[in-house]
């Protein structure tokens, strides 16, 4: 049944992908398992953008395949909205990069995993993620892009925070693409995940929680 979600997903099945995730949640299984099933999905999207044989079209409508699921889950794992935030965490996709599924599906596991998240959305200079860090006092940053002209802009960000005497009071994470460690000293950010439990594992190391 896994592999049905992430075909029809990749495929871009709405309906059919729809039913599945209604039909494992009614069955009680484990959230977290249905999110990690839409991101290998998404992950197929992006190789076949890679490729050309998906577009921004079908990156959008992907995208808004993914955020029905997120609805669909988020109650099952609603419980932690009554705790305490554990910290502050500023998102966004940089300039020139308007892809945000990855970046949605972070910001809803940290929300989840207890995390007060200002995602800015898509296409973001650098002065506007340096401008939320001064409004909110967030200690964590998520550079988001899933193009590789975005490396430059993350790079650009970074040095924005920097130039702005914020980047002793900050943690950056990069993601979105094929992310490395050689891409992550280019954009001069502290680490990069791969996935979104990744980004919320980085997140509550950089607030000091395990």
């Amino acid at each position: 049944m896994s592999n049905e979600l992430i075909n029809l997903m990749a495929n871009l099945k709405e309906q059919e992908t729809l039913t599945i995730v209604r039909r494992r949640l009614d069955a009680g299984e484990d959230p977290l398992l249905i999110l990690d099933d839409s991101r290998k999905a998404m992950e197929i999207v992006g190789k076949r953008f890679a490729k050309n044989e998906y577009f921004i079209p079908e990156l959008i409508y992907s995208g808004e395949i993914a955020k029905e699921i997120a609805e669909l889950v988020k109650p099952k794992l609603a419980k932690v909205q009554d705790i305490n935030r554990l910290g502050k965490v500023i998102i966004g996709t940089v300039s020139g990069d308007i892809h945000d599924i990855g970046k949605n599906i972070v910001s809803f596991m940290l929300d989840v995993n207890g995390f007060e998240v200002y995602d800015i959305g898509v296409d973001q200079v650098p002065q506007n993620f340096v401008d939320k860090i001064k409004q909110t006092g967030s200690r964590v940053v998520g550079l988001s892009g899933f193009l590789t002209f975005a490396f430059d802009a993350m790079r650009e960000t970074v040095e924005a925070v920097k130039a702005a005497g914020l980047r002793d009071k900050v943690k950056i994470m990069i993601g979105g693409g094929q992310m490395n460690d050689d891409i992550r000293k280019y954009t001069g950010a502290d680490a990069y995940g791969m996935d979104a439990m990744a980004g919320v594992a980085l997140a509550k190391k950089w607030v000091g929680t395990k």
